[in-house]
């Protein structure tokens, strides 16, 4: 059973989460994406035309959403895996601490994915209201599950 603190935490991550995606997503919009195509061709990411846009685009809708809480657990494992792959293609070689390039920042951003996408949403998302209304209309009484 959930806690409202339990909930209260996941929607701060969730939230705040969302919001560093939604900056990086727009920061690589506003490069510009042949840009960052460049970029990313540069550090080695296969299909590089293909993946700026996908990862600017999940980056800034996946950040809204889970600001929101929507789709929250779908759009956590995708994150974490985007955290995952800029980990291994772009920040490895570099060791450890983000200061010095390495994997520290990325890493964070992998494991806080990956918990909202195990844990889900909290309460206070659109998740979980959507959840809340369609066992309302279906006349199921029971408490959400955690």
């Amino acid at each position: 059973m959930r806690t409202t603190s339990t909930s209260i935490g996941l929607t701060v991550l969730r939230v705040v989460l969302g919001v560093v995606f939604i900056a990086h997503g727009a920061q690589k919009f506003a490069q510009g994406i042949p840009n960052v195509t460049r970029g990313f061709a540069g550090m080695g990411v296969p299909l590089a035309d293909v993946a700026a846009p996908l990862v600017a685009g999940l980056e800034l809708v996946g950040g809204g959403f889970l600001v929101l809480g929507v789709a929250t657990r779908v759009v956590g494992v995708l994150l974490a895996a985007d955290m995952v792959v800029a980990g291994l293609l772009a920040h490895s070689s570099a060791g450890f601490f983000s200061q010095d390039g390495g994997f520290e920042y990325v890493l964070v951003l992998a494991v806080g994915s990956l918990a909202v996408a195990l844990t889900g949403p909290g309460r206070f998302s659109l998740d979980a209201a959507l959840l809340h209304a369609t066992r309302r209309r279906r006349g199921v009484d029971a408490p959400l599950p955690a």
